[in-house]
């Protein structure tokens, strides 16, 4: 009997079959067919990292017609770095603020507070001096974003006041299995905040997440149809990426597990000894690696150009083909990877420091 897959929001489990969490969890693969729909994909879709959706079509069509939508994601503030997972939502969330969705980025300073025991104090300065900046500096546009903490949206407060008492503790439990008090907070506002933006109108909404945040959207689309009466509110849209594994492939990266992952920013040695030392699919001897050729389907080197350091389809072709056939060697492929990190690291900070200096000019919605 297969083993019952958990996805847990708070965990760091690696999944190994995606195919069986769209079937399990009802969730759309995202085909070719939609693919071609979508304006200029950017390289996580493109190349099936996010591999699935729920509802993006419905996105993808009111694009099409320039109809309004939304799109929103939320800071935890438990680490004062970002991984490379955070960078992932970003890009989506990118290229959605890009093709005019109406842009909520929220602090999520409560769930932080009640999940790792980070004051909301401490969660506010870990934002303002870092994690905010962080996400403009990778691209998101302040003039486009509309910015709020949860402990100072009332908005958002009193509507999970008003959840709290639509929802059984059955649910929470069949949604996210074993689940206490501080967790049942967490997801009451969580699903608040996917549902915030449609206070004022009810409208489409997507929401880029990693598969682990599924949960949370299926309470949310539950919740948006019981009280479609009273609120009008629309299922939200989502979009899912795979994880970026950790470097030894056996954990997703997780900002809680440091050594399993990179952080951003890091500096240039330290990312090049952790690329050194990562799992990959190369044989046991040079010989038998010119010989069988490489593994780039397992390689955690490979994982870091196709999610993260090769924008040109081609060129990750070329990796691809030269791993395979034998013709490259683990040890390049670390070097070339090393060098493109330490360069993506030396961007990012100079943009930090840039995107500091505009976080004093935010306003942050009470």
């Amino acid at each position: 009997m297969a083993k019952e897959i958990l996805i847990d929001p708070w965990g760091a489990v690696l999944i190994e079959d995606y195919r069986r969490v769209i079937d399990e969890f009802g969730l759309q693969p995202l085909d070719d067919d939609l693919l071609k729909k979508l304006s200029s994909p950017n390289k996580l879709m493109r190349r099936k990292v996010v591999f699935c959706h729920r509802d993006l079509d419905v996105i993808v069509e009111a694009m099409r017609r320039g109809e309004e939508f939304y799109a929103l994601t939320g800071i935890t503030t438990s680490a004062e770095k970002l991984h490379l997972g955070n960078r992932m939502i970003i890009e989506n969330m990118c290229y959605f603020q890009q093709r005019g969705a109406k842009t909520f980025l929220l602090i999520a300073d409560i769930e932080t507070a009640v999940i790792r025991g980070i004051d909301l104090e401490e969660s506010r300065r870990r934002a303002l001096e870092f994690h905010v900046p962080s996400y403009l500096a990778l691209g998101i546009d302040p003039d486009k974003t509309i910015f709020y903490f949860q402990s100072e949206n009332r908005a958002v407060m009193r509507l999970a006041l008003t959840l709290s008492r639509r929802i059984t503790l059955s649910e929470f439990k069949a949604i996210y299995g074993s689940i206490g008090s501080g967790k049942i907070i967490a997801s009451l506002l969580d699903v608040s905040d996917i549902l915030y933006p449609q206070l004022e109108e009810p409208t489409l909404g997507i929401i880029p997440v990693a598969i682990d945040q599924d949960p949370h959207l299926r309470l949310a689309r539950d919740v948006a149809h019981r009280t479609r009466k009273e609120y009008g509110f629309v299922a939200p849209a989502s979009i899912y990426t795979k994880f970026t594994p950790s470097l030894d492939g056996t954990i997703k990266m997780s900002k809680s597990k440091p050594h399993s992952c990179i952080e951003i920013p890091e500096d240039r040695k330290s990312v090049e000894e952790k690329i050194m030392d990562a799992f990959t699919g190369g044989r046991e001897t040079l010989e038998l690696q010119r010989k069988f050729g490489g593994r780039p389907e397992i390689c955690m080197v490979f994982e870091l150009f196709k999610q993260h350091l090769i924008e040109e389809d081609q060129k990750l072709d070329e990796i691809y083909q030269s791993c395979k056939s034998g013709a490259l060697a683990c040890g390049e492929c670390k070097t070339a990877a090393a060098q493109l990190m330490g360069d993506l690291m030396e961007e990012f900070e100079q943009k930090l420091d840039e995107a500091r200096g505009l976080v004093s000019d935010l306003t942050f919605v009470e």
